[in-house]
């Protein structure tokens, strides 16, 4: 009977483990996403409910462009004094609790 139970219980990875698969994924297509990550955080984990998946939400400040106003064709003003404004980006990582490999990346709406 232990050899059975032995063949069901699953090996699973810890959070620090999940997390740190899914913080090494974005780093690694960071270039693919047309920007450097600013302010890289851990937001949530989360084991599903059938303990198959980590669910891990990394969140990051992006640049964000400045709505363009009707002055700036008649100002002349370097760049350098234009303001860089950010905003808060969220992705969630599916990270398979057995084997730490990130399955899937997506886009997470707050």
């Amino acid at each position: 009977m232990d050899k059975l139970v032995q063949a069901t219980t699953k090996i699973m990875i810890d959070v620090k483990t999940a997390v740190n698969a899914a913080y090494e994924y974005i780093k690694s297509v960071q270039d693919m996403m047309g920007f450097s990550l600013g302010d890289l955080r851990l937001e949530e984990v989360e084991l599903s409910e059938d303990k198959s998946f980590w669910l891990v939400t990394l969140g990051f400040d992006v640049p964000k462009k400045p709505p363009k106003s009707q002055l700036e064709n008649f100002i002349t003003t370097s760049l350098a004094s234009i303001p860089v404004l950010y905003e808060q980006e969220y992705k969630l990582f599916k990270v398979n609790s057995e084997t730490g490999e990130v399955e899937a990346m997506k886009i997470k709406q707050v």
